[in-house]
């Protein structure tokens, strides 16, 4: 389980988490008008994807992949966020959403609760997906049970 108030699970779940909600939830925090400065304008960037070989388990480049990353100073916070893909608006939103929950600005209770809630959903159609694909999978037998 994931933990909204660690630094590192919450950079998964804002990168997880829906642009349109990151947005809203930036608008609602920059509506009491926070002193903000962009430490990192979001610009789409290649990003090498390491992924571990199964069987050595040793690490290789599988490849690139795009990524929108931004950071932020909010109140004297500082905010963090990369997103998949281009998307300069869900990674500057994401970054303030972060930079916020990092103060504990009064909405933070409820953008963990959002941000929980959106790898909850995700979690539930990975599962979904899972169980209508399963019925697809090969049981391979092994020569010993063949004898």
């Amino acid at each position: 389980m994931v933990d909204p108030h660690d630094r590192s699970d919450r950079f998964e779940l804002i990168a997880g988490c829906d642009g349109e909600t990151l947005a809203r939830f930036a608008n609602e925090v920059l509506e009491d008008d926070p002193p903000l400065s962009v430490q990192q304008d979001p610009h789409p960037q290649l990003l090498m994807q390491q992924v571990t070989e199964p069987v050595e388990r040793r690490p290789f480049n599988l490849g690139e992949v795009v990524v929108t990353p931004a950071a932020v100073e909010l109140d004297g916070h500082r905010g963090f966020a990369m997103v998949p893909g281009k998307a300069e608006r869900a990674a500057l939103s994401g970054a303030i959403v972060d930079a916020a929950v990092a103060g504990g600005h009064r909405l933070s209770e409820s953008m963990t609760t959002a941000l929980e809630r959106a790898a909850a959903e995700r979690e539930a159609e990975r599962a979904q997906a899972w169980a209508e694909s399963k019925h697809t999978t090969v049981d391979f037998q092994t020569m010993e049970d063949e004898t």
